[in-house]
């Protein structure tokens, strides 16, 4: 079985990560403008990097130079949309996932009208888009909420963050229904565990005595009843469209086949799980909820939550996949990094030079596994590797371990396409170079199209096409068939 005829290719990327642009056009600081660049620490230590206090929020706000600030930079996509949306449309693209910044809509996030610059400059890509025939997946939340709600309300942590995302939702929906069907609601929502600040907008210092864990399992549920409000909201305004949910899937496996460790890994991959579970089936998992009973950790829920989660469900499943890793119950275990996570070293793997561990049947295991579960269509869409490139003296960019990272993906997903998953589209991390989203680095390069800019932000911004970029041209204009 080959790829179904009206797959959709494409390649994906966040508003933080490319716009830049973060003092024009009304928009407010977001938790993204903030994030940044510490040159002096290990790639690897991601913990490290996406740490936050208030402090050094001040300190951020305060300082007029951005070059620290490399979100608030991005790759200038809000200059330069119509050539990248225009290369993208060379290499065929079916789809592009890009998100809406929340706080160009609305800069503090506690607006009662919206910013129209904001409005009209995503309009605007939408038209573009629409001309050359790319159809749009919008991510709502894609770890760029307004500072302003951090800062007074510690994030989702506050109920009150909910009436806020939902009129923010129910503007885009109104403007931007006629262009846009896909839709997801919060990006790798199950990250809110890993870096919350970023995902959610928590500050550990507002935490009190409760703790931060805590404050992200009540930011959690605010967050997936928002979701549910939002999907309920978009099929009154837009018949029709469909909503789904993103996952990263942190594919894991048992270090050995000693019973402790499958069961450790068994325990871990329902946890990586149960945010799909609530969305999909409209409820919490009776065994997370115990879980967090044991751990004392209470969640306040209101009146109507119930029923809201079990209406407000979505129409498929979407998640990110970059690699895989294992799981032991031994401490000596060696660990590595991931996609903002450490696992433990699956030593039949290679990992790229930010320690993750390239596994392309990780991905099939993932498909088959997610739609067994829960037989709603699947979308792929994250996967890439970060890479240095070099550019030759002709300005050249050889990329031929990028195409074979993409190639074994690609076989793999055909292989599950012919087990009988249904999947709906593909769209790369990321088809055009941009700012990392933990390290906060421009040399971790994930595009089919190099972006001269280095990582303290010099360069012409000049776009250039890959080796990579002719290789995916192919792909897509045989729908897969040529891969070669």
């Amino acid at each position: 079985m080959s790829f179904p005829e009206n797959f959709l290719w494409g390649g994906a990327v966040a508003a933080n990560q490319v716009e830049g642009a973060c003092r024009e056009g009304g928009k407010g600081f977001s938790v993204a403008d903030v994030a940044t660049y510490k040159p002096n620490v290990d790639v690897k230590d991601y913990k490290a990097h996406v740490g936050i206090s208030i402090d050094a929020i001040k300190k951020a706000i305060a300082d007029p130079d951005d070059t620290y600030y490399p979100k608030r930079r991005g790759i200038d996509f809000y200059h330069h949309y119509k050539e990248d949306l225009a290369l993208f449309a060379e290499m065929g693209f079916k789809v592009f996932r890009l998100s809406i910044a929340w706080s160009r809509i609305f800069p503090t996030g506690e607006e009662e009208e919206p910013n129209e610059e904001g409005l009209a400059f995503y309009e605007d890509v939408f038209k573009e888009m629409k001309r050359l025939h790319i159809e749009p997946l919008v991510t709502l939340s894609h770890y760029e909420m307004p500072l302003h709600l951090a800062l007074a309300y510690n994030g989702w942590t506050d109920r009150r963050v909910v009436d806020y995302f939902v009129r923010f939702a129910k503007v885009c929906f109104e403007r931007f229904g006629k262009y846009v069907k896909y839709w997801l609601n919060f990006n790798e929502v199950d990250s809110i565990i890993r870096h919350s600040f970023i995902t959610a907008g928590i500050i550990p210092e507002l935490c009190g005595e409760k703790g931060e864990l805590a404050c992200c399992y009540q930011a959690l549920h605010h967050q997936l009843v928002a979701a549910a409000k939002a999907a309920l909201l978009m099929r009154e305004l837009i018949p029709g469209a469909q909503m789904g949910c993103m996952l990263t899937k942190l594919m894991t496996y048992p270090r050995t086949c000693a019973p402790e460790d499958v069961a450790a890994t068994q325990k871990k991959n329902l946890e990586n799980m149960f945010y799909a579970d609530v969305q999909v089936f409209g409820e919490y998992p009776r065994m997370i909820l115990r879980d967090l009973e044991k751990r004392d950790f209470e969640i306040r829920m209101e009146e109507g939550d119930t029923s809201l989660l079990k209406e407000g469900t979505v129409d498929f499943v979407s998640f990110s996949y970059y690699m895989s890793m294992t799981e032991s119950v031994d401490p000596n275990a060696e660990r590595t990094p991931g996609n903002t996570v450490l696992g433990v070293k699956n030593p039949y793997l290679a990992t790229s030079d930010w320690g993750w561990q390239v596994d392309p049947v990780g991905l099939r295991v993932s498909l088959i596994e997610l739609y067994d579960r829960y037989k709603k269509p699947l979308f792929v869409v994250e996967n890439g590797i970060g890479a240095k490139d070099t550019v030759e003296a002709d300005g050249s960019v050889h990329d031929p371990y990028r195409i074979e990272y993409f190639r074994r993906h690609f076989k793999e997903m055909e292989k599950a396409i012919d087990e009988g998953v249904e999947l709906m589209g593909y769209t790369s991390w990321a088809p055009i170079d941009l700012i990392s989203a933990s390290t906060n680095q421009m040399s971790k390069r994930y595009g089919f199209i190099y972006v001269d800019q280095d990582d303290m932000g010099n360069g012409t911004l000049k776009r250039s096409r890959k080796d990579s970029f002719y290789w995916y041209q192919k792909v897509i204009a045989t729908n897969g068939a040529d891969m070669d």
